[in-house]
């Protein structure tokens, strides 16, 4: 029992440590340099020239050492009081390292000033445009203030969200009501066109403006005909308008150059770059073989100082005490990462083993793969392998790829061989690529003709992926080109 009370806290930290993707590392080594004090690093230089792999690591204690690190012991308040003032007690030893020169200083703050010049500015908001253009109104300031109210209640596309009363609130007037309406018609004479419409059909009458190609036939399709367009019943809308198919297609197509979410460019963010954790490289002997990106991460050892200090017996017997538990915590922590770098390195390299077609000839020739396979080879647990590849990104010659997207099931060809799903998708999406547009493939017909090619799925499975990769239904897709904008998927294909 006393075992596995000492052991817990060391597992539980390596499996923290495997999980986490490289950036977090950085932060997390940042971290316990900045709390525990017996803690240093030397930072690596990924330009410099690799020294000799024997050489001897600063971080591993010696055996008279190791004799002094406790397993547990308890830590009082008067550790932390001892520990701060050590710097009184010994004041040479302290006096070099924690005084730092005027050079020092100036560095620093040349740093911060760089870093905030760099900063990325805070991207406009579509309530900060719109806000601006309320200036030019020259407004009466209650109507401004409804305006302003109006506007910070839009949605990320733009819409008004629910009623104005709604936005008002319960205990609204007649009176306030009437100003709210004032100052939404002024808002939606803002740019960009069709913000502040309370849905669809009002956000795109809102961009119809007269001398606009076939601006009549678009009105009346949009105002009493929106659902029919999205179901595609050309015919019904012939019907009851007059309009001859072609003429639907036509004003069709130019209701396509509408913007539907006219707010939503605004929340377009930048996507931080991907650190990948793991790179593959081919060797001369075509053989892919992978490495860590742990180049930029800093060495952990632990400080000769309070080693010394600890050996010398000069420091208190509380002292001791706590400095022997900031050591052994500090050891956890070196054999954590150390036993992170060769979970991730091992689990990598077998994963890259699995799939060198992949590599080699593009993602359409993924294999299947389960995380067991891979526990099964490395000689793990499967949640040691769940942890290992979670948030981490690998380098490969296609490309950067999640690790978690090299795992996928699959089906069993004609010739008895698996197939991945992953193939599935991408031959199902070459199949619709390739059909007559004018008589596209129904999903039994899709059926047929991907078990002409060696892959049996069934009918229900086509279009589940059908659905999820948003193609429309043969219905759908027959009036529709490559170029246009595809309707939402259907439930049923015929």
């Amino acid at each position: 029992m006393v075992q596995k009370q000492i052991l817990a806290p060391r597992m539980i930290q390596s499996m923290e440590i495997l999980q986490l993707p490289i950036l977090a590392l950085q932060e997390r080594i940042d971290q316990e340099v900045q709390e525990n004090p017996v803690l240093e690093l030397q930072e690596s230089d990924p330009d410099a020239a690799e020294e000799p792999a024997e050489r001897e690591l600063p971080d591993a204690p010696t055996d008279a050492e190791r004799e002094l690190v406790l397993d547990g012991a308890k830590t009082t308040e008067a550790d932390f009081e001892r520990l701060l003032n050590m710097d009184e007690e010994w004041p040479d030893h302290f006096e070099e390292r924690s005084r730092p020169s005027r050079n020092q200083v100036e560095e620093a703050g040349e740093r911060k000033l760089d870093a905030m010049a760099n900063m990325v500015a805070r991207p406009q908001t579509l309530q900060d445009y719109l806000n601006d253009q309320l200036g030019w109104f020259g407004l009466e300031p209650s109507l401004r203030a409804m305006a302003e109210r109006i506007i910070y209640n839009l949605d990320s596309n733009g819409y008004v969200q629910g009623r104005l009363e709604d936005v008002l609130g319960a205990d609204a007037t007649r009176d306030d009501l009437a100003l709210a309406e004032r100052a939404l018609g002024v808002v939606q004479k803002l740019d960009p066109p069709g913000v502040g419409a309370r849905d669809l059909r009002e956000c795109l009458l809102l961009q119809l403006k007269p001398g606009m190609p076939m601006f009549e036939q678009l009105s009346r399709l949009v105002g009493a005909h929106l659902e029919d367009i999205e179901h595609n019943r050309l015919p019904v809308i012939s019907r009851k308008t007059g309009y001859t198919i072609e003429q639907i297609q036509a004003a069709i197509a130019e209701l396509r150059k509408l913007n539907p979410k006219p707010g939503a460019d605004f929340n377009e963010t930048p996507v931080p770059p991907v650190t990948p954790d793991v790179f593959v490289e081919q060797g001369d002997d075509g053989r892919y073989a992978v490495r860590l990106e742990d180049g930029r991460t800093p060495s952990l050892f632990i400080s000769p100082y309070y080693r010394q200090l600890l050996s010398a017996g000069q420091a208190s017997a509380e002292t001791r005490e706590y400095i022997k538990r900031k050591i052994n915590s500090a050891q956890w922590l070196i054999e954590s990462i150390e036993q992170r770098r060769s979970t991730l390195t091992k689990v990598s390299q077998a994963i890259v083993d699995h799939q060198v077609e992949f590599l080699s000839k593009g993602p359409e020739h993924i294999e299947p793969l389960k995380m067991q396979q891979i526990a099964d080879k490395v000689g793990v647990h499967v949640t040691t392998v769940s942890r290992a590849v979670d948030d981490k990104w690998i380098q490969t010659p296609r490309g950067i790829f999640p690790l978690k997207r090299f795992f996928c099931g699959g089906t069993v060809a004609a010739d008895g061989e698996e197939v991945a799903w992953d193939t599935v998708r991408a031959k199902l999406q070459e199949l619709i690529d390739g059909e007559d547009k004018q008589h596209p493939l129904s999903d039994e017909q899709l059926v047929e003709k991907m078990e002409a090619q060696g892959i049996t799925v069934a009918r229900r499975t086509v279009t589940k992926y059908r659905k999820a990769m948003r193609i429309p239904s043969s219905r759908q897709r027959r009036d529709w080109t490559a170029a246009d904008k595809p309707p939402e998927a259907e439930e049923a294909d015929e």
